[in-house]
């Protein structure tokens, strides 16, 4: 990014203002390019929001749908509901739900948070899980611990989420009855805070899991093959004839040169993660914005589609910029190059 290129020049302050303001802006057009392209896409697709809340009312004659329409702005060209719908964005209103009747705004507030909470967890145990099982697959291959754990790994990968969220509660939850099924917290029980705490801990742990596998798999793979690489590089056997104990060569080298393919990776496929959470959410019953873009698209209900695809959108932007802060972090010759 220009802002950690300027940065790594020893620019002055002002120069670390323009990149930001540089940075904003560039973050401010992607994020109209996408809106744009998503309410395209959107409203590409078949089916009549009007029909849809019509049918639920339990009428459907020309003149109430002609109400509807002209209530909810659909009776005007596209081009004209696309500028009114830019507009809005612009002043952070993205409207409001035809089904539910209430703004968008407020539907993902709530929402929101149970979604970070599952993928943030999801994605903090794939990443760290599969770089250790990375490293300890790198740094023993050709043995059978290397060839489990890639069997391990090849299981997670080709096992569909779905499927193996469902035979984690048939284990975990039918037989041994040692976590929940569904939902987000136990309802109907007086909780202390810290009580409440640890049932939603408990809550999450299946659809975390759930979530995670695939992914744990990826970075698993990626991080052994990172880690043969690096440990071939001459400067791990200048290391090795300094008489460097293994674990320090594998902590201050071969780790350190070899987690960037898998940084990298993992911020790319961050935006595949919270697309995931939509089949985790609706399997689990969890409350998250995966569960109610499923009832969105049954229902119709493009603004709040609209929303939920937005507010993806900011994540993944936001995400690619943390990737960038953590690359330089990990490796401050990246922000040099960058720079050159």
């Amino acid at each position: 990014m220009s802002l950690l290129a300027l940065d790594a020049k020893g620019g002055g302050v002002v120069a670390a203002a323009l990149a930001i303001g540089a940075w904003v802006a560039k973050f401010v057009a992607v994020v109209l390019v996408i809106a744009t392209f998503n309410f395209v896409l959107v409203h590409a697709a078949p089916g009549d929001p009007a029909q849809v809340i019509a049918g639920q009312s339990g009428a459907s004659d020309e003149k109430l749908l002609a109400q509807l329409r002209e209530e909810y702005g659909l009776d005007k060209p596209y081009i004209v509901q696309l500028g009114t719908y830019l507009k809005r964005i612009v002043t952070l209103d993205l409207g409001y739900s035809y089904r539910q009747q209430r703004p968008v705004r407020a539907l993902l507030a709530e929402r929101l948070p149970a979604t970070l909470l599952l993928t943030g967890t999801a994605f903090l145990t794939a990443l760290f899980l599969g770089i250790v099982l990375g490293t300890l697959a790198g740094v023993r291959a050709g043995k059978w611990s290397d060839t489990a754990l890639t069997i391990v790994s090849l299981f997670l990968y080709a096992m569909p989420v779905f499927w193996l969220g469902l035979m984690l509660v048939l284990l975990f939850s039918v037989r041994l009855d040692w976590l929940p099924a569904f939902g987000y917290v136990t309802i109907g029980v007086q909780m202390t805070p810290l009580q409440r705490i640890g049932d939603i801990g408990a809550h999450l742990i299946l659809p975390a899991i759930s979530l995670a596998a695939v992914y744990l798999a990826i970075y698993a793979r990626l991080m052994r093959s990172s880690v043969i690489e690096v440990t071939h590089q001459d400067f791990i056997k200048t290391a090795r004839a300094k008489g460097l104990k293994q674990g320090r060569i594998i902590a201050r080298h071969i780790l350190r040169n070899a987690i960037l393919p898998v940084v990298t990776v993992a911020g790319m496929q961050a935006g595949a993660l919270v697309g995931g959470a939509v089949v985790i959410e609706t399997v689990f019953a969890w409350p998250g914005l995966g569960r109610l873009t499923y009832d969105a698209v049954l229902q119709r209900d493009y603004p709040v589609l609209l929303g939920i695809f937005l507010v993806m959108s900011v994540i993944v932007i936001v995400l690619n910029l943390v990737t960038d802060a953590i690359y330089r972090l990990i490796d401050p010759r990246v922000s040099l190059r960058a720079a050159s």
